[in-house]
């Protein structure tokens, strides 16, 4: 989540650009849809004309400014860097206290660190739900080099189903033609299971 000192930083920014207060509909809109500073960030005119009260000459002033603010060296943030399972769960262990799956993707760089984090199913995993457009959207939006993808099991136990693996065939082979490797599948429960450990990559 938007964290609440760039909260207000990007508030006060939209807010200048669309000359509104800072919790006025269309900002506190845009904080609702858009919940990280990177979907922020990557916001398309496109998506912005979906929202009321933003029409062609608002979204290009939003746009515009939002691009001013991705060059400002005041917002580049530390990335984490996941070079081992070990890494990948250290950055999902909050995941062990959902009550209910989450399948998560993790948008990566060349350099292996995070871009982005985005939540594309909650519930039980099923090769027929869990669409590679879905999950394959954000990282072409992104340009990512590369993917982890991670889901949760509530039991605890993170050995992997049936589902689970079907799920990860399915979501590497389509990586491999689009360009944009799934590095791993993370299952995390009491403990973690990487997929990629067991040779299921």
């Amino acid at each position: 989540m938007i964290n609440k000192l760039d909260q207000n930083t990007f508030k006060v920014l939209l807010a200048t650009t669309l000359r509104e207060k800072e919790d006025g509909y269309v900002v506190s809109e845009l904080f609702t849809r858009f919940t990280s500073i990177q979907d922020l960030l990557d916001v398309t005119e496109e998506e912005l004309l979906n929202i009321k009260g933003i029409g062609r000459v608002k979204a290009k002033q939003i746009v515009a400014a939002l691009e001013l603010a991705r060059f400002n060296p005041s917002n580049v943030q530390d990335r984490f860097a996941i070079r081992s399972p070990e890494d990948a769960f250290t950055y999902l262990k909050d995941m062990q206290h959902l009550t209910r799956e989450e399948f998560v993707v993790l948008g990566l760089n060349t350099k292996n660190e995070v871009l982005f984090r985005q939540t594309i199913f909650t519930g039980s995993l099923n090769a027929s739900i869990v669409h590679p457009r879905e999950t394959f959207k954000a990282l072409i939006k992104r340009s990512c080099a590369s993917a982890i993808v991670a889901h949760n099991h509530p039991s605890g136990n993170p050995s992997p189903s049936r589902e689970d693996l079907e799920v990860t065939k399915r979501l590497c082979e389509v990586g491999k033609v689009i360009g944009i490797e799934i590095l791993d599948h993370i299952i995390v429960g009491n403990t973690y299971c990487s997929l990629k450990e067991k040779g299921h990559l």
